[in-house]
């Protein structure tokens, strides 16, 4: 049994001061006691439950910041950016995406979140042939998350079509491509490759979007796969939009909720192109809108409306998607910044007992663990002992406590408050660093070696 004593701890029922935490050799949480003097191995100063990371594409790590010139095309968005990243992941073998997945997966663990979900679409060489191992790439997912520790959810991507009209795979997509059949036998495999990790994987499914999987196969989805979460981007961009109204008479959230069976068991990624009407009804569905906002930002994408959807019930989760930056506390930040200057409000996803960083990470929270299929979001005993402490010996959080103490550090500090995190037990970082930094970021540097030049 391990023994984490903290200062300050949130709990279920709230903020409790000397808090131990005692961690079971299942890597699940065993007791949890207030008010009792210093002790432990471990001792902490502001103890929370860690997040998951609901949305990732690995490999995209290694691109950010090149792709921030103009090219020909006058008006820049989401699609050149797109083709960019096309070209780039032309280069990647199945080293490099090992590599640059265990960087990413540090990072992560680095900046607070415990596990990763991993929308993985990256399936077959250069030219779309497969590999030898058909879910080859997935197991290097898979291997990555052997080496830095963190909780993994894997989703691997069924892609099968260009757009809505069914035509061809350009270049670049072809690697993602899988018939109905093929994907099946590539999925079975990538769940086959957990069984090396720690009893904490998770696994999913994830078709793509509505432009890149046939009509009939996405309204079978939820009874093809009949247990854990399927991942669905949904309603990101304008173009989108237009294209599912003009080939299928409907827009996508409008398509998806009439066709798909949205339920709790649905994480759709994005949501940034819905009118109100779409917005309270898909939150009443219980499925749970995957915001990436740094990634949103960065593309252009728009922005969720998050009072309407929390005033209807909806549940949220965090993601880093194309990993430009991995900072939890600056995605809650810009989540509620963009709410900020949409409306020209501030502190309107506060409520009366709960401040705006506080609501918002406890959604996380709750919404993460539901899209990864987790038992973890909260200080609780049986669940995963996913945990992060911050450093209350920081001048950021001098004399702050409470939702005071978690607001600072969202809106006025950032993750190098981050001191130790825990995935399932695991102590993957001490005193702000991976404990196996070193190693990993070798690696890593390695692969930019190798890459310098792709775009």
């Amino acid at each position: 049994m391990r023994e984490i004593w903290a200062e300050t701890a949130l709990l279920p029922t709230g903020w409790a001061r000397d808090v131990r935490v005692s961690v079971g050799p299942d890597g699940r949480i065993a007791k949890v006691e207030t008010d009792l003097p210093a002790g432990g191995a471990t001792r902490v100063g502001l103890l929370l439950p860690a997040p998951v990371n609901t949305h990732s594409h690995s490999f995209q790590r290694a691109m950010a910041g090149l792709a921030e010139r103009r090219g020909p095309d006058p008006r820049d968005s989401f699609w050149t950016w797109r083709q960019l990243m096309f070209r780039f992941l032309d280069r990647l073998t199945p080293d490099h995406i090992q590599a640059i997945a265990a960087f990413v997966q540090m990072e992560m663990l680095e900046a607070g979140y415990a596990t990763n979900a991993e929308f993985h679409y990256l399936h077959h060489q250069p030219g779309g042939a497969p590999y030898d191992d058909l879910a080859e790439m997935s197991a290097r997912i898979a291997a990555a998350a052997a080496e830095t520790g963190i909780g993994l959810c894997l989703l691997p991507v069924h892609y099968q079509y260009g757009g809505c009209d069914g035509r061809a795979l350009g270049p670049g997509q072809i690697r993602f491509g899988n018939s109905r059949d093929r994907f099946d036998r590539l999925h079975a495999g990538a769940v086959a490759n957990l069984a090396a990790l720690p009893e904490d994987a998770t696994h999913g499914v994830a078709p793509h979007s509505l432009r890149a999987v046939g009509i009939e196969d996405l309204k079978t989805y939820g009874d093809r796969y009949a247990t854990g979460p399927i991942h669905l981007h949904l309603a990101e961009q304008i173009a989108e939009v237009e294209e599912v109204t003009a080939h299928w008479g409907a827009r996508p959230v409008e398509w998806a909720a009439a066709h798909m069976g949205l339920d709790a068991r649905w994480c759709l990624i994005h949501l940034t192109q819905m009118v109100p009407s779409e917005t309270a009804a898909l939150a009443r569905t219980g499925a749970v809108a995957g915001l990436c906002p740094i990634t949103e930002s960065s593309l252009g994408d728009g922005i969720f409306d998050g009072l309407r959807w929390f005033d209807h019930g909806g549940h949220i989760a965090i993601g880093s998607d194309s990993n430009i930056r991995i900072a939890l506390a600056e995605e809650i930040r810009t989540l509620d910044y963009s709410q900020r200057l949409r409306d020209h409000s501030r502190a309107a996803l506060a409520t009366m007992d709960r401040s705006t960083g506080r609501r918002l990470y406890d959604a996380i929270l709750t919404g993460g663990a539901q899209a990864a299929g987790r038992a973890s979001g909260a200080l609780t005993p049986g669940l995963w002992a996913d945990m992060l402490a911050l450093d209350t010996g920081a001048i950021h959080l001098a004399g702050r406590s409470g939702d005071r103490a978690l607001d600072t550090w969202i809106f006025a500090g950032d993750d190098r408050l981050v001191t130790d995190v825990w995935s399932a037990g695991r102590h993957q970082v001490r005193d702000g660093q991976h404990i196996a930094r070193a190693p990993i970021e070798a690696a890593y540097r390695k692969v930019l070696a190798d890459l310098a030049g792709a775009l």
